[in-house]
């Protein structure tokens, strides 16, 4: 079998305006060779995609999503995409670096308490009204306006817009897909899942994320269960496929990867694999 091409990392550029600004938006249209990208790549920040025209597929992931009119897609960083287009698209392409808000904001879990981001159960992508992706397209305008006339308190006023932005998208999120609208309540939840991006390589059981967060294993299962669906377990099983798979389109051996997530040995990281996932790693990259 021929040798897997490394999948190609964007990364954020974020003198591109002279001074230093960690957010940008474009039009897609014009971005044929980053966000139309018919190869499989990955970014290492926060993007958000707006389609005002087009058709065709968006993968992310292992999840397919159609491409159409008011469809919104987000991406979190790291998550592997491909675009397949069908009708010409048209639309907003607004990506951020973390350090945009945390930087200024005392809420370090903000970006996680977002119900779109680092997202495993529910799609990381809706279709909303038309009125309410009006609404979208203002704040995205006020940005864009913004960059045109770039001064030294810039990067406030398009914080503030952004900020805005994203509970809006929030909202409509969590009424599309019937999930907690109120991201304040029950903080050791969102500590969890920011935990969980940031030490799943170290830490995989509950006891673990109960101890760090000084609650006990029962609680933490209890409110995984209430704000995500799954148990705590569930959520660190399948961020770990989720990484795993990541892995296995990369160039890398099953043994590799193996001992670079910390299973003893190689029989033991395919038992876990197949049994989440019906296929052993080496049938998956085959399928690949």
């Amino acid at each position: 079998m021929g040798s897997i091409r490394p999948i190609r990392t964007y990364h954020f550029l974020p003198y591109k305006y002279g001074l230093e600004l960690l957010l940008d938006i474009g039009h897609i249209e014009t971005l044929k060779h980053y966000v139309l990208d018919s190869t499989l790549h990955q970014v290492s920040f926060y993007e958000i995609i707006f389609i005002q025209e087009g058709s065709g597929t968006f993968t992310l992931d292992e999840n397919k999503m159609s491409i159409a009119p008011r469809a919104i897609i987000f991406i979190s960083p790291g998550q592997v995409r491909r675009w397949e287009i069908e009708e010409k698209v048209k639309g907003y392409t607004l990506f951020f670096d973390k350090d945009f808000l945390h930087l200024f904001f005392s809420d370090e879990l903000f970006l996680y308490r977002l119900q779109y981001f680092h997202q495993y159960l529910h799609p990381a992508e809706m279709h909303i009204a038309e009125r309410s992706f009006g609404k979208c397209l203002a704040l995205l305008q006020e940005i864009e306006q913004e960059f045109e006339q770039i001064q030294n308190d810039s990067n406030h006023l398009i914080r503030s817009i952004l900020y805005q932005l994203l509970i809006v998208l929030n909202r409509y999120y969590a009424d599309v897909y019937d999930v907690q609208r109120d991201t304040y309540i029950q903080p050791d939840f969102y500590r969890f899942r920011s935990l969980l991006e940031k030490r799943f390589l170290q830490d995989q059981t509950v006891e673990t994320y109960s101890k760090m967060l000084n609650v006990s294993p029962g609680y933490l299962n209890k409110i995984c269960r209430q704000f995500s669906g799954s148990s705590a377990k569930q959520m660190i099983h399948n961020k770990l496929i989720s990484e795993i798979k990541k892995e296995l389109r990369q160039n890398k051996s099953a043994k590799e990867i193996c001992y670079q997530f910390g299973f003893s040995d190689p029989s033991n990281f395919n038992r876990f694999f197949k049994k989440f996932t019906q296929v052993t790693p080496h049938l998956y990259r085959k399928k690949i």
